[in-house]
């Protein structure tokens, strides 16, 4: 065009005049990215100067140049100057079809093309190359991208990228040479690319699908590997690929030089400033003279080292580890160095992303605000402190240094629903269809305060409740709360209706115990159907009571998140003792354990274990009704097995196959799990869990022969939906026995996972 331009501007200027022209007039035509007013100052020239055909082409370049348009021209007439401008299209829809069409993450990732922004072939080209190399690096190759574009009638672009993936490479063999002193199958603990093994489809076995990402980085985890052994002399090459085209298959070798290991001939720890006791930070340290070296100890001891001078308000201490090898006598001296810096102290604390949760509701988390000194562990107990709210789906804290002596904090939290429509429920061969709904919010009005209303209605239950409490009374370390609730229970042959209050207050007393006390008052009675004989059946254990009850409880939580903890345990001890003036007389005792270890770090992906456990026992201190014996089954005991469909039994004709469940006086139970992403972008995971326990009464010597351990396993989806947390449970139990309600699905919302 700029070749057209000139001839044009050359006939029509320059044909009977070869000097400068005067210009009269500018004009624009078809401009719109760059206004008028922009578009003059841009220009070498004004109305009034002379000029040349070297003058308008450098103005062509200039605007050209912008990016805003496909073609730009000139005309001259009459000492009137008009620019001529085509611009390119806008983008009004981007497209992905093939590959990932409903990913959001990778529409600003890879593709990188926002609607309203310039066709522009350039950051076409770009994207497809990007989407080739995201590809590539899932172990695909011969992918091919095309570009489809389609003229809207507003005049926009929808540009639709169509993608063919390419074929997958599996690693058939894979070999390590100069391996001598460790086993190179532990090498698959680390690495990324395996060898396919047999039903390598097969959970728990390796399907031998080359991951191009990894591949750069597995030479380094076995160094590291051979390092965790004391080997600091190995080299690990980069992996030798040979790919076979025709069948999408490869070979991968690794050569290997291992050395010899070290064993450790001193640790010692150098303090440039000397700011705490030398014996205090190497009683820390796991690394001991005489051992083989370790490089995971190596690093973590580094950290206790900046944790402890960290604690002590020097935030910029920096620890440089050195490793002296005596390669003949195969020994390392470990050296600490370490360079304290300043004490810092927080000048302020800011806090970002919270758009409903109240300012305050995450400072009184915090274990460090304005003016206080800085600590490394007060600031790490504060991220798990926001975690444990359940109010954000994610929080950080930024440390911004202002000088050598001061800093601030900046608090980033990502808000997650907190009030939601709670849906829960299951299928049993007794209790048929369950449905529970509820309308709940933690956090309501950004308050930290906890409100709910439920209603639970199956063919055998219905419940009906009413709670409101809050964690942090006047933003202190006192709780309170209340709750009111009308329950019926149905039998085959009989109903039980309670009706109660119950209202508390409890206590932080650190970081991660509290305390709780509490009072419940509630009536109690059954009813009978018309086919309950009761000459026969022992109406001992269907006597109406009230119950007048103090409980008084414990609880331990270091966890860093409320719905899916990655670390920590919680630990929980509760004490109910029911009499005060009411018929119910017993002491009843809970206990429940968790332990959360995530995975990521071993397996590299993020993979959570947790282990769960209950014990929860009854003391008769005069009577102990039927309704307050414990009953096992269902998520948060055995799944497989109807909730609350476990207990010991005795004879009775009335009942449904003869036999009567009378609940139990003590019951254990435990649950495995392990967790793993499954659609990391939709927030959903998958569960597999092993779950056993049992319940007994020993009220009589009959009893203990029904003192059976239930077991069950599955799988199931954990889903953060925009509606707040789903579990979905598919459930086979272990062992059933006569008269025991199996169910093989399960589903609740709103809960801990």
């Amino acid at each position: 065009m700029r070749n057209l331009l000139s001839a044009l501007f050359l006939f029509t200027l320059f044909t009977s005049n070869v000097y400068a022209q005067n210009v009269k007039q500018i004009n624009f035509d078809g401009m719109v990215h760059i206004s008028e007013p922009v578009a003059l100052r841009m220009l070498d020239f004004e109305v009034g100067d002379d000029i040349n055909v070297e003058d308008v082409d450098k103005a062509i370049k200039k605007y050209f140049d912008q990016g805003y348009f496909n073609d730009i021209w000139a005309e001259f007439d009459e000492n009137v100057l008009t620019f001529y401008f085509k611009e390119k299209a806008i983008i009004s829809k981007v497209e992905l079809k093939g590959w990932k069409e409903d990913d959001k993450d990778i529409m600003e990732s890879v593709i990188q093309l926002k609607k309203g922004t310039l066709y522009d072939e350039t950051k076409i080209e770009a994207a497809k190359k990007r989407i080739i190399d995201a590809i590539s690096q899932e172990g695909k190759i011969d992918s091919v991208v095309e570009v489809e574009t389609t003229y809207l009638e507003n005049g926009s672009i929808k540009v639709t990228f169509i993608v063919n993936e390419g074929e997958e490479i599996t690693i058939s063999k894979l070999q390590y040479s100069g391996v001598y002193g460790v086993d190179p199958d532990d090498f698959d603990e680390v690495i990324a690319n395996k060898e396919k093994e047999f039903m390598g489809w097969f959970w728990g076995q390796n399907d031998g699908k080359m991951s191009l990402r990894d591949l750069e980085y597995d030479n380094l985890r076995i160094r590291d590997y051979y390092m965790q052994h004391g080997y600091l002399d190995a080299k690990v090459d980069a992996p030798f690929v040979r790919v076979n085209f025709d069948s999408y298959t490869a070979d991968m070798s690794y050569q290997i030089n291992e050395g010899k290991p070290y064993t450790i001939s001193k640790v010692s720890i150098f303090q440039t400033q000397h700011v705490i006791d030398d014996k205090k930070l190497n009683d820390l340290l796991s690394l001991k003279q005489g051992e083989v070296f370790n490089i995971k100890k190596f690093r973590d001891d580094s950290q206790k080292i900046k944790t402890a001078i960290g604690d002590l308000s020097y935030a910029f201490v920096q620890v440089i580890p050195d490793l002296k090898k005596d390669k003949k006598a195969k020994t390392v001296e470990v050296i600490f160095k370490v360079i304290p810096g300043d004490k810092v102290r927080i000048r302020n604390v800011l806090i970002s992303g919270n758009s409903r949760t109240l300012d305050r509701i995450v400072r009184r988390e915090l274990y460090l605000g304005p003016g206080d000194m800085y600590s490394l562990t007060d600031l790490t107990d504060s991220r798990t402190a926001i975690g444990r709210l359940g109010f954000f789906e994610s929080n950080t804290i930024e440390e911004k240094r202002i000088d050598n002596h001061t800093m601030d904090l900046v608090v980033k939290v990502k808000e997650t629903p907190t009030g939601n429509i709670q849906l829960g429920g299951g299928y049993g061969s007794y209790g048929g269809l369950l449905l529970s709904v509820g309308v709940n919010d933690r956090n309501i009005w950004g308050s930290g305060i906890n409100v709910g209303v439920k209603a639970e209605k199956s063919q055998t239950t219905q419940n009906y409740s009413f709670n409101i409490s809050n964690p942090r009374l006047n933003d202190s370390d006192f709780s309170g709360n209340f709750s009111i609730y009308h329950s019926v229970y149905d039998y085959n042959d009989y109903s039980v209706n309670s009706d109660g209050i119950t209202v508390g207050a409890g206590h932080r007393f650190s970081r991660h115990i509290s305390g709780y006390l509490g009072y419940g008052y509630s009536g109690n009675s059954y009813s009978f159907s018309s086919t309950l004989d009761t000459n026969i059946t022992d109406t001992y254990y269907f006597e109406d009571y009230t119950k007048s009850s103090v409980t008084i409880s414990v609880n331990w939580d270091n966890t860093d998140d409320f719905y899916l903890p990655r670390q920590g345990f919680t630990l929980s001890q509760s004490f109910e003792k029911s009499g005060l003036g009411a018929q119910a007389k017993f002491l009843k005792s809970r206990t429940n354990f968790a332990k959360y270890f995530g995975l990521d770090e071993y397996l590299g992906f993020d993979a959570i274990f947790r282990y769960k456990a209950r014990f929860n026992a009854i003391i008769n201190n005069g009577y102990i009704p039927l309704a307050e014996k414990f009953y096992m089954g269902g998520i948060g005991s055995v799944r497989g097995y109807q909730s609350y469909s476990l207990s010991p039994t005795i004879s009775d004709a009335n009942a449904v196959d003869g036999i009567r469940r009378v609940g139990g006086t003590q019951t254990f139970s435990n649950n495995v799990e392990v967790s793993f992403p499954l659609v990391p972008q939709a927030k959903m995971r998958l569960v597999t869990y092993l779950d056993w326990g049992f319940i007994s009464d020993n009220v009589t010597p009959d009893l203990l022969s029904n003192n059976v351990a239930r077991a069950g396993y599955g799988a199931g989806l954990e889903w953060f939906s925009p509606v707040g947390p789903i579990q979905l449970m598919f459930s086979n139990p272990i062992n059933p026995q006569r008269g025991d309600k199996v169910t093989h699905f399960e589903f609740t919302m709103g809960q801990r996972f």
